[in-house]
């Protein structure tokens, strides 16, 4: 009787598998956060009213969304043509000369520690049921590539997490009076960055207190410029 291997928890394989995506996802929060508040922080510094306050809010919030969301769409979808075209390289390869592709794998598969029997037959066997997939994972790292949708939801939520991050200094800028703006977006800013540094780190397993000044120092600095250039330039 074979003894069982002990499972993670649920949440932490999940954190071992997407903790890059979760942390990108909580960067792209935390920029929406920064840069809209340090564009208040900048007109207020500069005397800005009410009106004025609440309409560069939306405009950055609006703006923030749709450059993130944009970037992020094509991001993913060059990267989605490079795999497209690794695949149609790799296939043709296959093709014609499926012997040298066998020998590539088989010294990749010795290059990782395998004997030159046990490398061989690996090789076989996985050139046998889907070459074209098994090269492209060695050669490139691609396990899947991307489909049109999945770059779609990419930009997308980039987009959405972005006004998420962006919407907190602009309801800041809707219930508070000018006179008070200042002082609260830089309390709302603490607060919601101590929250996603925490969850970042938690989910993406990295250290919490360095993850935590990271974002406080960027975020309060990035006020503070952004105050005094508008006190400067008023």
């Amino acid at each position: 009787m074979t003894e069982s291997v002990p499972r993670a928890p649920r949440r932490w394989r999940w954190a071992a598998s997407d903790d890059g995506e979760a942390r990108t996802w909580f960067a792209i929060a935390n920029d929406g956060i920064i840069a809209t508040a340090g564009i208040l922080e900048g007109f207020a510094g500069a005397g800005a009213g009410d009106q004025v306050l609440l309409t560069a809010a939306a405009t950055a919030t609006i703006a923030g969304m749709l450059s993130v969301g944009g970037a992020e769409w094509a991001e993913a979808s060059a990267e989605r043509d490079s795999q497209l075209r690794a695949s149609e390289d790799e296939q043709r390869e296959i093709q014609d000369n499926p012997e040298a592709e066998a020998r590539e794998l088989t010294t990749y598969y010795l290059d990782k520690g395998l004997t030159p029997e046990v490398a061989e037959e690996v090789s076989r066997q996985l050139m046998a049921r889907d070459p074209l997939s098994v090269q492209l994972e060695t050669e490139y790292g691609i396990r899947e590539i991307r489909s049109t949708a999945s770059t779609l939801r990419a930009g997308v939520g980039a987009g959405l997490v972005h006004a998420v991050g962006a919407l907190i200094p602009l309801l800041i800028s809707f219930f508070f009076p000018s006179r008070m703006e200042s002082l609260a977006i830089v309390a709302a800013v603490v607060i919601s960055l101590t929250i996603t540094s925490v969850l970042s780190a938690r989910l993406g397993r990295t250290h919490l207190r360095r993850t935590l000044l990271r974002s406080l120092g960027v975020g309060l600095a990035t006020m503070a410029i952004s105050y005094l250039v508008g006190l400067l330039v008023l």
